[in-house]
């Protein structure tokens, strides 16, 4: 895939993944978190932080799931990759968590795990769809 390919498909994929979360922790699952979180939530978000999260999730979801499945022509190989290193990924937070952070709800873990693992496998998939779109090799 040529370097220009690349950046066309992470940025689709980044447009694909801002739009879900986004509507996830700000509409969907919003009175969820606050209602098990509350005061573990901060009142400001760190964008900083937030961003460079993100950036490097989707660069991740990109090496792992998207390009093995474009290199197999297997939506499905990127489906199933992107859905286990959302699992693996949002399980290393809210384990962890489990782990060490005081009163973390163990609900909380099971469903950012579960949000984790289908956002991923999605933006997989948005992944492949893009790679296909801009004709990087498929």
């Amino acid at each position: 895939m040529s370097m220009s390919a690349l950046v066309r498909v992470y940025g689709l994929m980044t447009i694909t993944f801002f739009a879900i979360d986004l509507l996830w922790l700000g509409i969907v699952a919003r009175p969820f978190y606050q209602q098990h979180l509350g005061p573990m939530l901060r009142p400001d978000v760190r964008w900083g932080a937030a961003v460079l999260f993100y950036l490097l999730f989707i660069a991740g979801i990109l090496v792992f799931a998207v390009l093995p499945g474009v290199e197999r022509a297997s939506p499905g190989r990127v489906v199933a990759l992107g859905a286990f290193f959302g699992l693996v990924a949002y399980a290393t937070f809210d384990l962890t968590s489990l782990a060490l952070v005081k009163g973390f709800p163990n609900i909380v873990a099971v469903v950012d795990m579960a949000w984790g693992t289908v956002l991923s496998a999605i933006v997989a998939a948005a992944g492949y769809a893009a790679a296909r779109w801009v004709g990087a090799g498929l």
